[in-house]
């Protein structure tokens, strides 16, 4: 037990301080990406549901390739494949320019891009949850569209798609994982470095699962507080 608890603990024997930073970074891609992927998926909601055809038939290709492809290819695609695109577009400006992304950019708008289609489904599904005499509630006591989708839509928007974002954030978390195959220290490629110089694989990798299952048991009584404070608003409402 010594030499496990001296191979966790931090400084420069152990490697507490290296899947400390790994779950920093994790958590850290994870809440960044949230928002993106939010506001992208709330755009493309937006558009599956416009009046216009061609922002429909855009949202639905949009939704179609990300929610296809699997998750580790779309990031391979965007760590390699979008740094040649940039590289090429800048070097029409600056011929010598050298561009590159680095791993947690790549990692945030590849998970982002996924979150976001699936996001967008759950989004849509709310949209058409809500009463369209809602619509017509807010614009009958003077309210603007914007006003209307802010002050009256959205609360309710948010209270019913809760749930189902809720399960996609931490799908997310869990999803950060794949960032490790591009070279990003998050959890597991730390515990995978771990494992291969102390030889204690079956160690570090089940450190890793308890860590991601603590972290989901945290999120879990975070959204468990969202949703109550969601819940107390419109009570009050």
């Amino acid at each position: 037990m010594q030499s496990v608890w001296a191979l966790l603990s931090f400084g420069p024997e152990g490697w507490g301080d290296d899947l400390a930073h790994g779950v920093l970074v994790t958590v850290s891609l994870a809440l960044v990406t949230l928002p993106l992927g939010l506001l992208i998926g709330y755009l493309i909601a937006l558009a599956k549901q416009s009046s216009e055809p061609s922002m429909r038939l855009a949202g639905n290709i949009y939704t179609t390739i990300f929610r296809g492809l699997p998750e580790l290819l779309t990031l391979f695609l965007v760590f390699y494949g979008a740094q040649i695109g940039i590289q090429q577009l800048v070097r029409l400006v600056r011929p010598d320019a050298v561009v590159e992304i680095n791993s947690f950019v790549a990692g945030m708008i590849a998970l982002g891009a996924v979150f976001s289609s699936y996001a967008s489904e759950v989004l849509l599904s709310a949209f058409r949850a809500i009463p369209r005499g809602q619509y017509e509630g807010g614009y009958s006591i003077g309210l603007s569209q914007r006003q209307t989708m802010r002050l009256v839509i959205l609360p309710q928007l948010i209270r019913i798609a809760l749930p189902g974002l809720s399960n996609l954030w931490l799908i997310l978390l869990k999803e950060t994982a794949l960032v490790s195959a591009v070279g990003l220290t998050d959890i597991v490629r730390q515990s995978s470095i771990a494992a291969r110089v102390t030889k204690h694989a079956f160690m570090f990798f089940g450190v890793a699962c308890l860590i991601y299952l603590a972290l989901a048991i945290i999120s879990s009584f975070g959204i468990n507080a969202i949703e109550r404070w969601v819940g107390k608003r419109e009570a009050q409402r």
